[in-house]
C-alpha cells in the first residue's frame, strides 16, 4: 500500500514539470470456441516525460486468462522511475514497482529503491543501460496472509537493438535480491512498425521468484503477440 502512494507522488512530480511527453499502449487478445472456451488478453501502457535532466517512466502491465469459464491468469503490474541526468552518460534516480497476482504465492509483491545508472552503449544500432542500487520490498505471503519485508539489492539492465529502420530488439532483465526472496523478471520484445504510430509486437516474460509457497511454481514464462499504438512526441 506505502508503495501505491509513492507511485502516484512520482507521477504527480513528474507531471508538474514541463517536459516532452510520448506513450506507447499495447493490446493482446485471444478467443478460442470450439471443443474447447478459451479468452486471453494483455495490456500494456508507458508513459514518459523527459525534459534536459529528467526523465520518468510511468507502466502499467495487466493479463488475464479464462479457460472453459475459469480463470487462469490474472495479473496487473504497476512501476515507475524517476531519474536525474548527472551527465550525458550518467543518472541517480528511483524506482516503485506494485505487482498483484491471483494465482501466485505472493498477493501482492511491491518495492522501492534507489539507485546509479550509466549507459553503457548510447545511439544506433545497439544501447545498453545498467542500474544498481539498494532498496526495500513489500510481500504479503497469500497462504498465511503475513507481511514479508526485507532489505533487497537491485539491479537493472536495458538492450535496445535497432535491427532496421521499422524493427527493434529489447530485453530488460529486473533483479531484486532479498535475504527471504531473489525476484528476477526477464522482458524480451520484438518490434515491427507499420508506420509512424502503429507497430506489431510479440514478446516473451519470465517472472521468477527463488522462495515460493509449497505447490506454487517458481517461475511464470508469458508470451505475447499485440498491436501497439503510439503517441505523443514518440509518434513524430
Amino acid at each position: 500500500m506505502r508503495c501505491k502512494f509513492l507511485w502516484a507522488g512520482a507521477l504527480l512530480l513528474a507531471a508538474s514539470v514541463q517536459a516532452d511527453f510520448a506513450g506507447t499502449g499495447e493490446l493482446g487478445l485471444v478467443v478460442n470456441r470450439g471443443n474447447s472456451e478459451t479468452e486471453a488478453a494483455n495490456a500494456r501502457l508507458e508513459l514518459l516525460w523527459n525534459t534536459e535532466q529528467w526523465e520518468n517512466e510511468a507502466t502499467a502491465v495487466g493479463v488475464y486468462a479464462s479457460d472453459s469459464g475459469e480463470t487462469s491468469a490474472n495479473r496487473f503490474t504497476l512501476a515507475n522511475t524517476l531519474n536525474y541526468n548527472l551527465s550525458e552518460r550518467s543518472y541517480i534516480g528511483g524506482a516503485l514497482r506494485y505487482d498483484r497476482d491471483k494465482f501466485s504465492s505472493f498477493r501482492y509483491q511491491s518495492s522501492v529503491a534507489a539507485s546509479y545508472g550509466y549507459r553503457v552503449w548510447m545511439g544506433e544500432p545497439h544501447s545498453l543501460t545498467i542500474e544498481a542500487g539498494p532498496g526495500y520490498q513489500f510481500n504479503e505471503i497469500r497462504a498465511t496472509g503475513r507481511t514479508e519485508n526485507q532489505a533487497i539489492a537491485r539491479a537493472l539492465l536495458d538492450y535496445r537493438w535497432q535491427i532496421s529502420e521499422s524493427t527493434e530488439l529489447t530485453n530488460r532483465l529486473l533483479v531484486e535480491s532479498g535475504s527471504e526472496n531473489t525476484f528476477l523478471e526477464n522482458s524480451l520484445a520484438l518490434t515491427v512498425a507499420i508506420n509512424s504510430r502503429v507497430a506489431l509486437g510479440s514478446g516473451v516474460t519470465v517472472r521468477h521468484n527463488t522462495d515460493v509457497q509449497p505447490g506454487s511454481e517458481k517461475t511464470d514464462t508469458l508470451t505475447t503477440l499485440s498491436l501497439a499504438y503510439n503517441f505523443g512526441s514518440a509518434a513524430e
